[in-house]
């Protein structure tokens, strides 16, 4: 039996918002190996389906925020992705946790945490009469793009969905791609990456070395990057700095096969990053922080369509 309660019963088709359980894996680690002892967290999503005949399942795209939250930028995917035909939930990670912003503190709600509400929502959502099981995908930005991305990672999804739920599709937007498993093995659904070529707050290098990687073990994944974009390119607003927020160093983390997790300095000493006393001393001794953010007029004519072609070509018959 998984550590984690099971999703509620969704026979009666609510639509909506939608409470389920879940739980406060600090990171990859914990979900790994200390998943049972992770403290239960009280979840909430909302359900929005597309104008479809009476009784016929839709495909779902499964929506994680950023580290500032739920966006203006992020609906207007999801519009698309409802006029053509799919269904999309909303995760409110922050909200459930009664936290706004995680730009100047990354630990207060982690990648891990909403990967475990992520899949969460997929073994929920996977009861509901007017979702197609089978049909389900996974999108996010920035830090919720980490999340889409590494969903995909199957040690991760063996973990929290030990039933086999597995997301049919993966679409990270501007992700942190800086973990690096040693264990190779991967869920096999394709994962298709948009991201800006000027980020400085999730660096596209992480994101072009990784996709090699990946595609030396045959993984199905695609990386599409928009010129002059920074971080939250797809966004309206102007570009902006913010001296405060913690951004990716030089250094990526590995996670051995045992599920540790840590960074080798420049001295070649490993330093582990599993518990939050060590993220802190990571973050203080990096003083990695200051980055921009804000819309790209160009990026944006093509971003929304090559989002809602992927899903179109994975998701929908």
């Amino acid at each position: 039996m998984p550590p984690l309660p099971q999703p509620p019963d969704l026979c009666g088709g609510a639509v909506g918002q939608i409470a389920y359980p879940s739980a406060n894996p600090f990171e990859i680690h914990h979900i790994l190996r200390k998943l049972d002892h992770a403290k239960p967290q009280e979840m909430f999503g909302w359900l929005v389906t597309p104008e479809v005949p009476a009784g016929k399942e839709t495909p779902c795209v499964v929506c994680c925020h950023g580290s500032l939250g739920w966006r203006g930028h992020h609906h207007e995917y999801m519009v698309r992705w409802l006029e053509a035909g799919m269904a999309v939930f909303r995760v409110h990670s922050f909200d459930a946790r009664n936290v706004k912003s995680t730009v100047e503190d990354q630990l207060a709600v982690t990648h891990a945490m909403l990967l475990a509400d992520a899949y969460q929502a997929l073994r929920m959502l996977g009861s509901h009469p007017a979702i197609d099981s089978t049909r389900i995908g996974i999108s996010g930005w920035s830090l919720g793009g980490s999340v889409a991305l590494y969903a995909a990672w199957e040690p991760v999804a063996e973990a929290l969905a030990p039933e086999g739920e597995r997301f049919a599709a993966h679409l990270p937007i501007y992700p942190a791609a800086h973990l690096r498993p040693e264990v190779p093995r991967w869920t096999g659904a394709p994962i298709r990456i948009l991201h800006g070529a000027d980020d400085d707050y999730t660096p596209v290098s992480f994101v072009e070395e990784f996709a090699e990687e990946l595609r030396a073990h045959n993984v199905p994944i695609e990386l599409i990057t928009y010129p002059g974009g920074h971080h939250s390119f797809d966004s309206i607003e102007p570009l902006t700095w913010l001296p405060d927020a913690i951004r990716l160093g030089r250094r990526s983390t590995t996670i051995d096969a045992a599920g540790d997790m840590f960074v080798v300095s420049r001295a070649g000493e490993r330093h582990s990053l599993n518990e939050p006393r060590e993220r802190q001393a990571g973050f203080a001794a990096a003083k990695n922080v200051g980055a921009h953010i804000g819309g790209s007029w160009e990026a944006r004519k093509t971003v929304f369509d090559d989002a809602t072609r992927f899903f179109r070509e994975h998701l929908l018959p």
